[in-house]
């Protein structure tokens, strides 16, 4: 639990800041805009702290931009194919807000809308009403997310949700990560993932397999640095133009296990990722290239490590998994953890 109260602090646009601190002074900056992660100041292997996030400047950034830095994504994260699913034998149109899929929730996504806010002495609570239609989704979803920062450096992120109408849900969060707090991209950053298999994809980064990572670029079983597998001459990593891809987590889904740990041998930073959910979506910042944020980002400026179920999963054999209905109740849990190797 957080060691310190959290504190708020009025933002442009009537938004307002949260900061988690704990005692070693680590502070995690959340505003109610898309309940989304807007900082995260953590010390370096000589206790220089920088923030290790990409993010927008002010509100109106996150109310207007786009790249969901540090947002909830949902109803849907990721992608449907087509913007079309079917529950119960009745079909849904959903935005169509990447060409013609689904993305992020479309346009009525939950990146951008304000959230209420429950501070409490422990956690932020960031609740949401999404009502019956928006998206194209039936039903009306109430969403919880809880934030907790501990002295380990544990960022704790619990989402929770019910329905009173079948719905498709799948959320995660966008955070992109740099762990040199900005004196250099993210290719240097060594990767590990805790992942025999991932999603390939087609030209719409639609998932058409599970492939063994086996002998690619994408195995990442043993530590490797992100830019030397960019380099790689591989067909997948051409269609998404860099890693846009999801891995199967080892483990049994529902319980946490770690999945992934990014290094960056400059700073000494290390984050570690845990999760609930089945999948880990992989995305080196392939697009931001000219995406204005606290600053021009430019390609692989961050990286997302986006804990989820599987792209287009409503529309596979396995659909029923992604569905919650009434009476249900939706829950998942991933943590981040900073951490410094001295």
């Amino acid at each position: 639990m957080p060691m310190l109260p959290i504190q708020s602090t009025p933002w442009d646009n009537g938004a307002t800041l949260f900061t988690l601190r704990n005692s070693h002074d680590m502070r995690v900056v959340i505003t109610d805009i898309g309940a989304s992660l807007v900082s995260w100041f953590a010390p370096d292997r000589s206790g220089r702290m920088a923030d290790v996030l990409l993010g927008h400047a002010d509100a109106a950034g996150y109310l207007q931009g786009t790249g969901f830095f540090g947002s909830i994504a949902g109803r849907w994260a990721n992608r449907i194919k087509g913007a079309r699913c079917n529950i119960d034998g009745q079909e849904f149109e959903l935005d169509a807000n990447e060409g013609n899929n689904h993305l992020h929730g479309g346009f009525a996504g939950f990146h951008n809308q304000a959230w209420t806010a429950h501070v409490s002495p422990d956690s932020l609570r960031l609740s949401l009403l999404s009502p019956d239609g928006a998206g194209g989704f039936p039903g009306n979803l109430r969403i919880e997310v809880d934030y907790r920062l501990d002295d380990e450096g544990v960022l704790t992120i619990a989402y929770a949700a019910a329905t009173d109408a079948p719905t498709p849900i799948n959320l995660t969060n966008h955070a992109y990560f740099n762990l040199s707090g900005g004196e250099a991209d993210i290719r240097d950053h060594i990767l590990r993932l805790n992942a025999d298999e991932f999603l390939a994809i087609d030209e719409q980064s639609i998932p058409v397999a599970h492939v063994p990572v086996a002998g690619s670029a994408f195995d990442f079983r043993t530590p490797a640095p992100m830019g030397a597998r960019l380099a790689w001459p591989e067909e997948q990593l051409t269609l998404a133009k860099g890693f846009d891809h999801c891995y199967v987590v080892q483990g049994q889904a529902g319980s946490l296990r770690e999945a992934a740990s990014v290094y960056d041998p400059a700073s000494g930073r290390e984050l570690k990722v845990a999760t609930t959910e089945r999948g880990l979506q992989l995305y080196t910042g392939n697009y931001l290239e000219g995406v204005v944020g606290r600053r021009a980002w430019h390609n692989q400026d961050g990286v997302c490590l986006e804990a989820e179920c599987f792209p287009n999963q409503i529309n596979s054999e396995e659909a029923e998994s992604v569905i919650l209905r009434p009476g249900k109740i939706y829950r998942q849990t991933t943590t981040y953890q900073m951490t410094v190797r001295r």
